[in-house]
């Protein structure tokens, strides 16, 4: 879903984080050092684990800051919460975002498999871009 970026789920060690940078094709990993690195958050996560799992097209979609958000309440994404996209009159796509990265993918959905989790999402405020 976000070619060129492995996320890896351990506990990290030096040795750990020195077997990593020796992985083929790896840039960077995210952080200042070994001791010191950035999470993605757990619920950005298990959504894009969740999407793998059902087995559904997500395509590449512009990043999102705000928007309405939504959760799935059934199909085979149900639970999945991201910001919804209108785009015909009954369809839709709920676009997943990992803010880190500051890049999203979106899986097309039925207006009727969504209900509003909340208010809309205003823009965070404070200093622009994470360095990825």
């Amino acid at each position: 879903m976000f070619p060129g970026y492995l996320f890896a789920h351990q506990a990290m060690t030096k040795t750990a984080h020195v077997e990593m940078l020796k992985a083929r094709g790896l840039v960077r990993i995210l952080g200042q050092r070994w001791d010191s690195l950035t999470p993605v958050p757990d619920a950005e996560i298990e959504a894009l684990r969740h999407v793998a799992a059902a087995d559904v097209a997500a395509m590449p979609h512009p990043y999102l800051r705000e928007g309405q958000r939504m959760r799935v309440t059934h199909g085979a994404l149900a639970g999945v919460e991201g910001i919804f996209v209108r785009s015909r009159p009954r369809q839709g796509m709920l676009v997943l975002s990992i803010e880190l990265l500051q890049q999203s993918v979106a899986v097309e959905l039925d207006c009727t498999a969504v209900t509003p989790v909340g208010a809309l999402l205003a823009a965070p405020s404070g200093p622009g871009l994470h360095a990825a």
